[in-house]
């Protein structure tokens, strides 16, 4: 009728339990752990670093690339001043051609 076997499982249990929180408990296990901690945390600090220096990186490739880019706009901005230059002398010197023979049109009707 009582099941000693099934008593002595739960004795076997709570006895195992005590002792494994005697166990977590203990001077050894603190150390474990301080231990453990102390691997994190210097796990953490290396990932820190690498990333603070990753983004460093990037911040290096940024400015870089924004410096390429001023020069490439500020070319072809020059391009464009020589191109706006080289159709404004055309034009005047088609004007002035436009003048040279209203000019000698005008002194021709005069004779």
């Amino acid at each position: 009728m009582f099941e000693w076997k099934k008593l002595g499982l739960f004795a076997g249990g709570v006895l195992f339990g005590t002792a494994g929180i005697a166990i977590l408990k203990s001077t050894d296990m603190k150390k474990a752990y301080t231990q453990c901690t102390a691997a994190v945390l210097r796990g953490k600090d290396s990932v820190v670093k690498c990333g603070t220096s990753f983004k460093e990186g990037c911040g290096d490739i940024y400015a870089d690339a924004m410096d390429i880019n001023d020069k490439r706009y500020a070319e072809a901005e020059k391009k464009e001043i020589e191109r706006c230059k080289a159709t404004i002398a055309e034009n005047q010197a088609k004007v002035e051609e436009y003048e040279k023979k209203e000019a000698a049109s005008k002194a021709d009707k005069k004779d």
